[in-house]
């Protein structure tokens, strides 16, 4: 079970009691973490996944449709290139812009 630190004497008392076992006072409701600066570092972290994830389908795509000059042990199946990278490459634009659209309404 989920404890939390009693505000007057310091020991930990499970969270959903409404007094303290130990020095007998009245605790207050559990705080809630979700609000406004919460959303906000979430839209952050979207968006920073949304760019490693467009990241990512470039470097696929680079060495999987053979721009480079380093070539690869395993051949590569052309579904990769055709359809798998823009995909991840889309879906990380879009990562990208609810994260932005997670700060903006914050």
């Amino acid at each position: 079970m989920p404890t939390r630190q009693c505000p007057h004497c310091g020991k930990d008392v499970f969270d959903q009691m409404t007094q303290c076992p130990y020095c007998r006072e009245a605790l207050g409701p559990v705080p809630q973490v979700r609000g406004d600066r919460v959303r906000e570092a979430e839209g952050g972290s979207k968006i920073r996944q949304g760019l490693l994830y467009i990241l990512l389908a470039a470097i696929i795509h680079y060495f999987a449709g053979g721009y480079s000059a380093f070539q690869l042990p395993l051949p590569i199946q052309p579904i990769v290139t055709t359809y798998l990278s823009p995909l991840l490459f889309l879906g990380g634009i879009g990562l990208a812009l609810f994260g932005f659209y997670l700060k903006q309404t914050a």
